[in-house]
């Protein structure tokens, strides 16, 4: 999995240097492309030399300019391309369909991204940095925007299981908790899409102070897979103008669901706490 994020950041930096290199006439074609990729993701050969108003044999041989085998190559990295740079504008649907066909579509959505995440999740690797929560002095889970909500959710868990986890959701908190970071510390950033840049720069500062980085987003062109140390993908699309954390959150569930079971005992005397204090603490509201 590491290997193939790996390949696809080399890839992209690659692409963008050729493009670079392709004289002006041909950068004036393929522009429109790489600027609205979404829009022509599905689009044959013909189709899209038609649109860029050139013939297909021109738009084959910039593809393998690009350094792609052939055009179908080209599309999967579109499809990446589209996931990265998504928009709300892109993702809304703008049919004139009933509202109940909306709310059908978003939670069959949910179940695709749900699915995808099941169908690719790596069991063993994600066992496998649980032993990594328990080793670490200090968990600290990088992320902003409406990703705050993720990181405040994980903290609130990992804080529940006895673990030292601050989550770090503006500029100010990310410089000063990454700053004391050492080789011994985890480090979980969490941004989607292009990457909100203070989680990646948050990430930046982390590896380079030794500390061990996992990054959670949803595709490979992801900024956050060429910094960390390894990637967890799971989808957001979403048939709205926001969206779908639907799969992140199933993530973040199935990764405690391993960092509890990792040392069971000392889970099992916490949650007999916790299980007291719903009994009979305080804040909990009595008839």
């Amino acid at each position: 999995m590491k290997q193939d994020a790996l390949r696809k950041t080399i890839q992209s930096k690659q692409i963008s240097e050729k493009l670079n290199r392709l004289n002006a006439k041909r950068q004036e074609i393929v522009r429109p492309i790489f600027e609205h990729p979404r829009s022509f993701v599905l689009s044959s050969v013909r189709a899209m030399a038609q649109r860029l108003g050139t013939d297909p044999a021109t738009v084959v041989r910039i593809v393998r300019r690009l350094g792609f085998p052939g055009f179908r190559e080209f599309q999967h990295y579109l499809h990446d391309l589209s996931l990265a740079y998504a928009t709300s504008a892109d993702t809304m649907q703008k049919t004139a369909l009933p509202i109940l066909f909306f709310i059908a579509d978003s939670i069959d959505q949910d179940l695709k991204n749900v699915q995808a995440l099941k169908n690719t999740l790596d069991a063993k690797r994600l066992s496998a940095l649980a032993k990594r929560f328990h080793a670490a002095p200090r968990v600290i889970i990088i992320a902003g925007d409406l990703a705050t909500v993720l990181a405040d959710y994980f903290e609130y868990h990992l804080v529940l299981l006895g673990l030292n986890a601050f989550s770090a959701t503006s500029g100010g908190r990310i410089v000063h908790l990454t700053r004391s970071l050492t080789r011994q510390d985890l480090v979980v950033a969490i941004s989607f899409r292009r990457g909100l840049k203070q989680t990646v720069e948050g990430a930046e500062q982390a590896r380079s102070r030794g500390a061990h980085c996992v990054a959670i987003t949803d595709t490979y062109l992801s900024p956050l897979t060429r910094i960390c140390h390894e990637t967890f993908l799971s989808g957001i699309e979403s048939n709205s103008f926001g969206a779908s954390y639907t799969a992140p959150l199933a993530l973040l569930n199935a990764l405690l669901a391993a960092v509890g079971q990792h040392r069971q005992k000392r889970t099992l005397v916490i949650v007999k706490e916790i299980s007291e204090e719903q009994r009979r603490g305080s804040r909990w509201y009595r008839d």
